[in-house]
């Protein structure tokens, strides 16, 4: 007799399928957009930065009339003061640039109103004062003679300068409205340095002793170089006395103007660290800044009768 055997154990069961999985590729970053691709889509679709456009309306006619003639009452003020000076005598520059003539400057002297400076002007114009010397200073507002190295600084001469620099800026520019008298076409002489350091004690050994001397880094004006305003510029009411203004030749005084020059390099921090521990050096470079490249000479001066 055969038993069955019968298999009483939980029957077992495939495994189940692992459930799929959903593959999301990761999200692209934007794209790199260049300057300028940037740019042009900022302006053709302000909302990408959700930014709406503000239309702004244009000015008035009589906004734009009035803007103009608020830009014009300071210098008027200042030129009608130069104006109203009387002249004095009148001196001419005839001006060589790179060896060919560019023309004559004449120039009205304000001899009542600045005396000391239109004589000291008028005695430089004739002779061998200003005669072969060069212009040495081209920047955007006025251009710079040399003057005449040789004369000496004198203090009782350069104090009566400047004390008639104030004089004279205080009738022009503080009573008639104006804030500077250095108008386009002033002639004035430079009599000060604003930008000159203090001098700096030294020690030095004289007659078997030890003695404290003042040194003055950089060069004091003499009173001889002088300056022609091609522009309205108020840095120069400082440090220069006005003694009149260009009558003829001002397109000769732009010819100046347009000579290139060499580069001012005085917002280096180099220079400006070596300026104020007054190091010669920083001054012998100064001196070539705005220097024109091409030479710019008083071939003839003198008086006009």
């Amino acid at each position: 007799m055969s038993h069955r055997i019968l298999n009483t154990s939980k029957p077992t069961l495939p495994p189940s399928p692992p459930p799929p999985q959903l593959h999301h590729p990761p999200p692209q970053p934007p794209p790199k957009l260049g300057r300028r691709a940037a740019a042009v889509a900022i302006a053709v679709s302000p909302a990408l930065l959700g930014i709406t456009p503000v239309v702004v309306a244009p000015p008035s006619a009589r906004a734009q009339e009035a803007a103009p003639a608020a830009q014009e009452v300071v210098p008027a003020a200042a030129a009608a003061c130069i104006d109203e000076l009387p002249i004095t005598a009148k001196a001419f520059l005839d001006v060589s640039i790179g060896g060919e003539p560019a023309g004559r400057i004449t120039i009205g002297l304000f001899g009542d109103a600045a005396p000391a400076g239109a004589a000291r002007f008028l005695s430089l114009a004739t002779g061998v004062g200003y005669r072969r010397k060069e212009f040495v200073k081209v920047v955007p507002g006025y251009v710079q003679h040399a003057g005449v190295v040789s004369y000496p600084a004198l203090p009782a001469v350069t104090d009566r300068l400047a004390a008639e620099m104030d004089a004279v800026r205080a009738r022009c520019a503080g009573g008639g409205g104006g804030t500077t008298m250095h108008v386009a076409g002033a002639v004035s002489i430079v009599v000060r340095d604003p930008s000159l350091p203090p001098p700096r004690p030294k020690l030095v050994a004289r007659g078997g002793k030890l003695e404290i001397q003042e040194e003055q880094a950089g060069v004091v004006p003499n009173g001889t170089e002088f300056v022609i305003a091609t522009r309205d510029s108020p840095e120069l009411d400082a440090s220069a006395l006005v003694v009149g203004k260009v009558v003829d030749g001002m397109d000769v005084v732009a010819k100046i103007a347009a000579v290139p020059t060499v580069k001012d390099n005085s917002g280096s921090g180099y220079f400006k660290v070596a300026k104020l521990i007054g190091d010669k050096r920083a001054v012998v470079a100064e001196r070539g800044f705005n220097r024109p490249y091409t030479k710019i000479l008083v071939t003839n001066c003198g008086i006009l009768e």
